[in-house]
């Protein structure tokens, strides 16, 4: 079981935490990522889409041009798919993209996108960001800047820690999630992965052994 500093707001260590083995040093099987990851995307889909077909474009009720001695194709209507303003063939009707997807798959690949962020020192873990009781974006992002100099961070956060959200939810290049809502496709899309201690206590918690993720 490897160690990590935990980091003040000025970037001093207070302390050391623990990464558990099956959390941060679990196998990355990439397959089962990717399938989760999909399936996480594919869920963000509204599915709202729909082209029309022939019968439910307005007009064309009426038969274009004779049918004999014109020399050209046979028509019925000017709605059908090969008129401009026709309707679509097999075009997209509203359906839901989202796939089923185990919980102990979520977590497996949960625990391998954390081990390959560990494996290159790229979780951090710190008491606080923000000194004070005001929220200060300023400060803020000159706390995170010490800890970590990546373009994109996930900041981790206990749900009721108000003074990092209304300090780093307007940072462009943060974004912030709180404990619970950790998953696969926000930690494999940004560089680094900063979690408050309170935080790193649940998140633990959750996806240890035993943990609910895997109920």
């Amino acid at each position: 079981m490897s160690t990590i500093d935990v980091l003040d707001a000025g970037g001093t260590k207070t302390g050391t935490v623990d990464l558990p083995e099956d959390i941060f040093g679990a196998k990355v099987n990439v397959p089962l990522i990717h399938q989760v990851v999909v399936a996480q995307l594919a869920a963000r889909r509204q599915g709202t889409h729909k082209a029309k077909t022939r019968g439910e474009v307005s007009g064309g009720g009426k038969k274009p041009y004779r049918q004999k001695g014109t020399g050209r194709a046979r028509q019925g209507s000017t709605r059908a798919p090969q008129f401009a303003g026709g309707g679509v063939v097999h075009g997209p009707v509203p359906r839901d993209y989202s796939q089923r997807t185990p919980k102990k798959m979520k977590a497996a690949a949960l625990r391998g996108a954390l081990s390959d962020r560990a494996s290159g020192n790229r979780v951090h873990v710190v008491s606080s960001l923000v000194t004070g009781e005001t929220p200060k974006t300023k400060a803020a992002l000159e706390s995170l800047r010490k800890i970590t100099q990546a373009p994109r961070v996930l900041v981790v956060v206990d749900e009721a820690d108000e003074l990092t959200w209304l300090s780093l939810r307007n940072a462009p290049e943060v974004h912030l999630l709180d404990a619970g809502q950790l998953n696969t496709y926000d930690v494999l899309v940004h560089d680094d992965v900063v979690f408050t201690q309170e935080a790193y206590d649940q998140v633990v918690a959750r996806l240890g052994q035993g943990g609910k993720e895997d109920a």
